[in-house]
């Protein structure tokens, strides 16, 4: 598993942290942050998944 892929993990969870919260505490601005940093670590994860799928590919080639 790809850094990327546990990196953007993580942001998402504190992202969903800050949203809840900001909903919760009624601040608008903590909640959008939130909503943003989810969306910055599924692009995190998704870079970290497509790396893996390449270097995948790359050493099924090897095999062959």
């Amino acid at each position: 598993m790809d850094k990327e892929t546990i990196k953007g993990a993580g942001q998402k969870i504190k992202g969903k942290i800050e949203e809840v919260a900001g909903k919760a505490l009624g601040d608008k601005e903590l909640e959008l942050q939130g909503k943003a940093d989810q969306l910055e670590g599924a692009a995190r994860s998704a870079v970290g998944d497509a790396k893996d799928t390449i270097r995948d590919a790359i050493e099924d080639a090897k095999k062959v």
